[in-house]
């Protein structure tokens, strides 16, 4: 028998939240705000537990049955046992969370999150790991694979692709990742510790590589790329613009997500064609190229180097390479370097990694006195972090609007309009650095005050 628990909130990847009869926080997946769950605790941090859903008492509303047979196995998703449209009302309270908590902004204005009208299938980019010779998800708070026949986030040529290699011989390999364009082409990533790639070819697709990866990879192409047959790159078209996309390209996984959230960020910035615009963390130059067709001119900063290629390509591409400009390196050293050579910007676009924009960066954004700030994010809690830093220097939070890139999980982007304001008619003397910022208890949903 285990303990009889009510749900009162979720935490940062939408799993239920209550707290135990001696007033700990308990975290269990599966459950949803409002039900009585029982639950068995199987990790006890001290401070809050981490508990298993046995039974759930009095169903929530919002409840619904799973759609994927995997789901509860797999950690991919972390939303299918909830309404698609209840799933937003808890992305955009965990940005408010964030905001209120880490940022210390009251009641901030957080628009409500852009979803899909279809989430199924959209996504174009898939990652499938390999672990002693099964090929799949990783299991749920484990590195151990369950085996795949279908994902219901994934195009269906990935699916094919991820079932031919199901039947093959793996040794050797870590992952098969995957790219589909809009218009169904489908590239091929064999990712591996091997010289060479086991396999030669690959059935039906349109571009096929082999990815050496470096030891103790970061991530599943973290390695020296080698075309082994068909295209070299796939053609994507994104707000209008077309896009050359290679094996290590950032791009964004959900292309009409993308068209909505790069909207949202451009058209906060009101550009009237006579600006110059900063793109730091540019990747292949998405929305680079798509801010350099509304203001003079568009400087990205990348510090891969293919994704730097891409981007002066695809500048070529849509005959944008004059007012589109590109720079090799780390956002944190290149942006103060263009700052403290002279240049400025009347708007800068910031869409960092997952641990955020680097101090630096935003050091260099405030010596340029840049007006207005549109801030891409995929991760909520840094998200406000920086927030907190740049408000404690000048500019004001104007509005969030979170949109829905990752259906079912517990991810959220979220466009952030930042406009340079006055506080008491000079600047706020920085009081404070990001490091010394804990956010820990926040990003690994312990439970906080």
């Amino acid at each position: 028998m285990g303990e009889v628990l009510r749900i009162t909130g979720t935490g940062a990847q939408l799993e239920g939240v209550g707290r135990l009869a001696d007033g700990r926080c308990a975290f269990v997946p599966f459950a949803l705000p409002g039900e009585e769950v029982e639950i068995a605790i199987e990790k006890d941090a001290g401070r809050f537990v981490r508990a298993r859903l046995l039974r759930v008492l009095s169903p929530s509303p919002q409840r619904v049955v799973a759609d994927c047979p995997y789901y509860g196995q797999c950690g991919g998703c972390q939303a299918r046992h909830m309404r698609y449209a209840y799933s937003l009302e808890l992305k955009r309270q965990k940005v408010i969370d964030a905001l209120e908590r880490i940022g210390g902004f009251a009641a901030p204005k957080v628009l409500p999150a852009i979803g899909l009208e279809d989430p199924l299938r959209q996504r174009n980019k898939a990652e499938y790991p390999i672990v002693s010779g099964k090929i799949g998800a990783f299991q749920l708070a484990s590195r151990r694979i369950v085996p795949l026949q279908d994902c219901l986030l994934q195009h269906p040529r990935s699916v094919q692709a991820l079932i031919w290699l199901s039947g093959q011989n793996l040794k050797g390999l870590s992952y098969l990742v995957t790219r589909v364009n809009r218009a169904g082409q489908l590239m091929v990533i064999l990712c591996g510790a091997l010289p060479h790639s086991p396999v030669s070819a690959f059935p039906d697709c349109d571009s096929f590589y082999y990815c050496r990866l470096r030891p103790h990879p970061a991530h599943a192409l973290d390695g020296v790329c080698q075309h082994i047959a068909g295209e070299k790159t796939l053609c994507e078209h994104l707000s209008g613009l077309e896009f050359s996309i290679s094996p290590q390209s950032f791009f964004q996984v959900n292309s009409l997500q993308a068209e909505r959230l790069y909207a949202a960020a451009l058209d906060a910035l009101e550009l009237t064609g006579s600006e110059t615009v900063l793109d730091a963390y540019c990747g292949a130059g998405t929305i680079t190229l798509a801010a350099a067709r509304r203001c003079k001119r568009a400087v990205g900063v990348e510090i891969v180097r293919p994704a730097v290629l891409d981007a002066q390509e695809n500048a070529r591409r849509n005959g944008l390479e004059n007012s589109a400009q590109f720079f090799l390196g780390d956002a944190a050293t290149q942006v103060p370097k263009l700052v403290s050579e002279g240049m400025r910007f009347d708007a800068a676009l910031l869409d960092p990694p997952r641990k955020g924009a680097d101090e630096r960066v935003l050091r260099a954004i405030l010596r340029a006195d840049v007006p207005r700030i549109s801030y891409v994010s995929c991760d909520p809690a840094t998200l406000a972090r920086d927030l907190k830093f740049l408000c404690a220097n000048g500019y004001r939070l104007v509005w969030a609007q979170p949109v829905d890139m990752f259906p079912f999980t517990g991810h959220v982007e979220t466009v952030v309009l930042l406009s340079k304001g006055e506080i008491n008619s000079k600047k706020v003397r920085v009081e404070f650095s990001l490091e010394d910022m804990d956010m820990s208890g926040f990003q690994q949903g312990a439970p906080y005050e």
